[in-house]
């Protein structure tokens, strides 16, 4: 049989990298489970549990308690894009305080 003449199938390219992704940092992990659970409340979802049933320890839960009653005000005044950006925002700035000087043992977490 002839060569075909359409398209060559091949594997598909990735970029190159240089080994395993990064893992997160403490304030990354706390920032991307603040958002993800802030951004489920803003939608009306009610939490399920308490905040260790959510994966968060009190103090996440903490920021997560003002973060959506913020997002919430904002997105009644401003609306939802602007709600969103609020929660991005403030988790990270939070969790970024809060990790700072290291983990629960230490910092501002010890309370």
């Amino acid at each position: 049989m002839g060569a075909s003449t359409g398209t060559a199938h091949s594997a598909p390219t990735s970029p190159a990298t240089s080994g395993p992704p990064r893992p997160l940092s403490r304030a990354e992990l706390c920032a991307s489970a603040v958002g993800y659970w802030a951004h489920e409340m803003l939608d009306g979802a009610e939490p399920y549990g308490d905040y260790q049933s959510m994966g968060l320890s009190n103090r996440q839960y903490d920021i997560l308690r003002q973060v959506v009653e913020a997002a919430r005000a904002a997105k009644r005044t401003q609306g939802i894009r602007a709600a969103e950006a609020l929660i991005g925002r403030q988790t990270r700035e939070a969790c970024a305080e809060g990790y700072r000087d290291g983990g629960p043992s230490h910092g501002p977490w010890r309370s």
